[in-house]
């Protein structure tokens, strides 16, 4: 028990530490854009992002031990059964750049698909509590279930793994994919122009978030904006100006994002017109 707690407290602390600079590139970056606006947009968000740091803290003292043992779990069950699609051997032959854009595409690949299967009944009732994040700001990226941490980690880590993938790739793509995330999540006008035809603009992914049932099933992607494009659910009438969230009735509290996801009635409805 003692072991677990000091374990919590570590990685609490080590993910404390890992904001400090994407805290800073924020606040420049907002204080360029924004100008004093953004200390009235601070406010604004004030209550949503306290929010958000009760379940960062909660998932990173509470969940850290469960999302390593659940990476652990799926490693080791690959390996066992020499269950990949292209060997180790082969990635060698390729330079290590080439290797980690393929697998940070590979990982948006999957990422698309794993974030559409959560928009469907099954495992929306605990991606949800991301979606309920009225004021969305970088630090939204925080506001996940401890749940649907658990199945990005598996479904993710799967698909990485059949392809056989170096583990400098997939920390790679971690790395990018998680820090990307921050920016897209950011309150920021920014469509990239004809750039947003590759690459997930944050006012895409705004309107991804946007509570407004027409972009509901749109948006998908992290880093590659072309899988939303080739699969059909790309949307991007402009720099986002659609309230945000969810229509779910999901208390904003800590125990009422948490237990959401255990409510029978969450699973009857899904994310759509209502």
């Amino acid at each position: 028990m003692i072991d677990l707690f000091s374990f919590g407290f570590s990685s609490s602390l080590t993910a404390v530490q890992g904001l400090l600079m994407p805290a800073l590139f924020f606040l420049l970056i907002g204080l360029a854009v924004k100008k004093a606006k953004l200390i009235t947009d601070v406010k604004k968000s004030a209550k949503e992002s306290t929010l958000n740091v009760k379940i960062f803290l909660f998932d990173s003292f509470a969940m850290s031990p469960v999302i390593i043992l659940v990476s652990l779990t799926v490693n080791s069950f690959f390996q066992w059964h020499g269950w990949t699609l292209v060997s180790q051997e082969s990635w060698s032959e390729l330079p290590k750049e080439i290797v980690i854009v393929i697998a940070v595409f590979a990982g948006d690949f999957i990422g698309y698909w794993r974030h559409r299967l959560e928009h469907t009944w099954i495992l929306w009732p605990s991606h949800a509590v991301h979606h309920s994040d009225t004021q969305m700001t970088w630090f939204t990226l925080q506001r996940f279930h401890p749940v649907n941490r658990i199945t990005t980690t598996a479904i993710d880590s799967a698909f990485l793994l059949a392809l056989g993938l170096p583990p400098f790739a997939v920390i790679a793509n971690g790395f990018v994919r998680h820090y990307y995330g921050y920016f897209i999540h950011a309150d920021l006008p920014w469509t990239y122009g004809w750039l947003g035809r590759i690459f997930v603009s944050p006012a895409m992914h705004r309107w991804h978030h946007a509570a407004d049932y027409r972009f509901f099933q749109t948006n998908f992607a992290t880093v590659f904006s072309v899988f939303d494009q080739v699969f059909g659910t790309h949307k991007v009438p402009g720099p986002c100006d659609s309230k945000l969230g969810v229509t779910d009735q999901i208390e904003a509290s800590l125990i009422g994002q948490l237990g959401y996801m255990f409510r029978k009635k969450s699973y009857r409805r899904g994310r759509k017109p209502r």
